[in-house]
C-alpha cells in the first residue's frame, strides 16, 4: 500500500485474557497456564514459532526465521555484498552470514521481500503501520511500548536495554541490520532491533526500531534495499 508520510492513529483496545489457536480453520481457546497463553505457528521451512496476545492482535514471538515463502519457493540468500548493495528485488540474508546468528536472531530480509505480500504463512502477514501503531497505542505510547515488548535482561540485548520488561512476552530480540551501502555492512547486532512494514512512499519503507539504550519503539523510513527483522501477525 503505498502512502505519503502521515501520523496514524488508533484507539485503545481492551486486553482479552485468552489466546485462540493459530490454526484458521479452528478457533479453539487454549489457556498454558494462569498467567500467559501462548499459541503455536508453523513456517514453510519447519521453524516452530511460539504466538502471543497482546491486545486483540496475534503477534509471532520470535523474529521470523524462513528461507521460503509460503508457496514453498524459495528467498534468494544473499551474501555477497556487492550484489546486496545493488538488489533491487527480493532477497534475506543473517548476520555476518554466520548461520548460528540466523537460529538465534532470525533472517534479515530487505523490503522487497515483504512486498511479495508471500513472506508470512498461511493465515499471517507483515503489519502495515497502523498494526504496529494499535500494539504501541495498547502498550501506553511509543515512548513506553519498547521495554514492554523486549527481552529482558543482556542474554542478546546490550547493555543498559533501557526499561526492559518483556511484560508483553513479545520478546523482541536485537537482529541489528545490514546496511545498502557498498560494503553492505552488518550493524547493531545487540543493539537494535528493527521490523519492517508493509507501507512505503517513493525510495523509503516504514519501519519500527528498538533500541538498547532506550524504551521507546521508533517509526522510521528506511531504504528499501535494507535488511531487517520481520515479525508476522494473525489474519483474525
Amino acid at each position: 500500500m503505498k502512502i505519503k508520510n502521515k501520523i496514524w492513529f488508533c484507539t485503545l483496545i481492551v486486553v482479552p485474557i485468552f489466546v485462540f489457536s493459530c490454526n484458521k480453520e479452528e478457533n479453539v481457546i487454549h489457556i498454558l497456564n494462569p498467567w500467559i497463553s501462548y499459541g503455536s505457528l508453523t513456517d514453510q521451512d519447519g521453524n516452530t514459532y511460539k504466538t502471543i496476545l497482546i491486545g486483540t492482535q496475534t503477534w509471532m514471538a520470535r523474529n521470523l526465521n524462513t528461507t521460503k515463502y509460503k508457496d514453498g519457493t524459495s528467498i534468494p540468500v544473499i551474501t555477497d555484498a556487492t550484489y546486496w548493495s545493488n538488489l533491487s528485488t527480493p532477497g534475506c540474508c543473517w548476520q555476518n552470514n554466520d548461520p548460528a546468528r540466523k537460529v538465534t536472531y532470525g533472517v534479515l530480509y530487505n523490503w522487497y521481500t515483504v512486498n511479495t505480500g508471500k513472506l508470512c504463512p498461511s493465515g499471517w502477514h507483515v503489519p502495515d503501520d497502523g498494526e504496529w501503531t494499535k500494539l504501541t497505542d495498547y502498550l501506553g505510547s511509543e515512548n513506553i511500548a519498547g521495554g514492554k515488548l523486549k527481552e529482558s535482561g543482556f542474554k542478546h540485548w546490550n547493555n543498559p536495554n533501557t526499561g526492559a520488561t518483556n511484560e508483553t512476552y513479545f520478546s523482541a530480540f536485537p537482529g541489528g541490520d545490514r546496511l545498502n551501502s557498498p560494503a553492505a555492512l552488518f550493524e547493531n547486532l545487540g543493539n537494535m532491533g528493527g521490523w519492517w512494514t508493509t507501507e512505503f512512499n517513493e525510495d523509503l519503507a516504514i519501519s519500527r526500531k528498538m533500541y538498547n539504550y532506550s524504551d521507546h519503539v521508533l517509526k522510521l523510513f528506511y531504504p528499501k534495499q535494507c535488511g531487517l527483522s520481520v515479525r508476522c501477525v494473525w489474519d483474525y
